[in-house]
């Protein structure tokens, strides 16, 4: 199971505006005009949406003409060629106040004029009333924190698009080795280039992971994240102590992300099943399934898959039955719990067949019964006809190819 998160952050809203007294009438339009265009700037420096633009030839005692301003803070125009009063109006501005005025713009037929009002200007903010340039003052810091933290979340952002990539990388290392290789290639040497293509990935995971951990310590993903490429290095004990301070963070926030969590728990399990820790194991990937019940089915096949993998036929079988419990209709599911029992075969001395155990045969079944044609439906058909069973009348070997 593979997981993008995102990180986000917003900007502070943009402070109050200060209004001015101004009365307000709307005139029609001459000819021979000119364009105007521009964006409204706040004090802190930021596009200021809604509201209108107008413009006054009478020092701003009227509105001849008027302009909407957009939410990114655009707007345009037109009016007669001539000098005008700018006048900037918020949508909230009481009839007959301004929140600005820039005096002196020249309107010239058939030429468009770009003229921006920023109230970031000092002229504006020396009028502002004490009380309101502190606020502006705590408001700019604010922004200042906020317009960094976003820098780092898209940084952080970036890097977590990199291991994802990383990760799918390590998924079909195999299939790229092979590749690579040609069809000339032992399986000795493909699997040699496969776990090079992986260490090479693993190893970059935890290079971004180790500075993105040291740049936002209390981001559970990134922790998560590190401890998959430090398992994936053998490093087990760096590992655990990664996925623990993960599960600690998210755990103690708010609003517990559970996928997080089952991740880490179910990151926690691997290690412990790789390195013969059998209940250590199965308590870290129960909780996983608990903390995370979309996904239980999913941890507890992989807890089975590495007991697999790890030679442990027990402990295999134990954790493909809880699968079973979860999901009943997984194929795989039954070809392990059948390959983790299979050990406690027996052979007839007078027949010399091998006698399966009464629930490795019935796992076998049922894997034909769902997978007839599955990549392991003729070793699985080979063992059954071996022990004299009857093979279930769905299966048909596959094709050779």
């Amino acid at each position: 199971m593979k997981r993008i998160f995102s990180l986000w952050l917003g900007l502070t809203a943009a402070a109050g505006l200060f209004a001015l007294a101004l009365p307000s009438v709307q005139a029609q339009p001459a000819e021979k005009t000119g364009q105007i265009h521009g964006h409204v700037i706040n004090p802190t420096g930021q596009p200021q949406g809604g509201g209108t633009v107008g413009l006054s030839t009478d020092g701003g005692a009227t509105l001849k003409y008027s302009f909407p301003v957009d939410s990114t803070g655009a707007y345009s125009g037109e009016a007669p060629a001539g000098t005008y009063m700018l006048i900037y109006r918020a949508p909230d501005t009481p009839p007959g106040k301004m929140v600005d005025s820039i005096r002196g713009i020249k309107i010239v037929a058939g030429v468009d004029l770009q003229q921006d009002d920023d109230m970031s200007r000092q002229e504006y903010i020396d009028q502002l009333p004490a009380e309101e340039k502190k606020q502006l003052e705590d408001l700019k810091k604010q922004n200042a924190e906020a317009l960094k933290a976003n820098s780092l979340i898209n940084q952080l952002n970036a890097d977590l698009k990199i291991v994802n990539q990383d990760k799918k990388d390590i998924d079909t290392a195999s299939m790229a080795a092979a590749q690579q290789l040609g069809a000339s290639a032992s399986k000795t040497d493909i699997t040699a280039k496969a776990d090079e293509i992986k260490a090479a990935k693993y190893t970059d995971i935890q290079s971004l992971m180790t500075k993105d951990t040291g740049l936002k310590a209390d981001e559970p993903l990134l922790w998560n994240n590190l401890g998959f490429a430090q398992a994936g290095l053998k490093d087990y004990d760096d590992a655990i102590t990664s996925f623990k301070k993960a599960l600690d963070l998210e755990s103690a926030s708010k609003k517990p992300r559970l996928p997080v969590i089952g991740e880490a728990d179910a990151g926690l399990g691997a290690i412990y099943a790789r390195t013969n820790k059998v209940p250590e194991a199965n308590a870290a990937f129960d909780a996983a399934a608990k903390a995370d019940p979309p996904n239980a089915a999913l941890y507890l096949r992989n807890e089975a898959v590495i007991f697999n993998q790890e030679n442990n036929g027990a402990a295999s079988a134990a954790a493909a039955d809880e699968a079973i419990k979860v999901d009943p209709n997984q194929a795989i599911l039954y070809y392990l719990k059948g390959q983790g029992l299979v050990a406690n075969a027996t052979v007839d001395p007078k027949t010399n067949r091998i006698v399966l155990p009464p629930d490795c045969t019935a796992a076998y079944q049922k894997y034909l019964e769902l997978a007839p044609n599955g990549p392991y439906a003729n070793d699985v058909a080979g063992i059954l006809q071996q022990a004299g069973e009857k093979i279930s009348s769905s299966y048909k070997a596959p094709k050779s190819h």
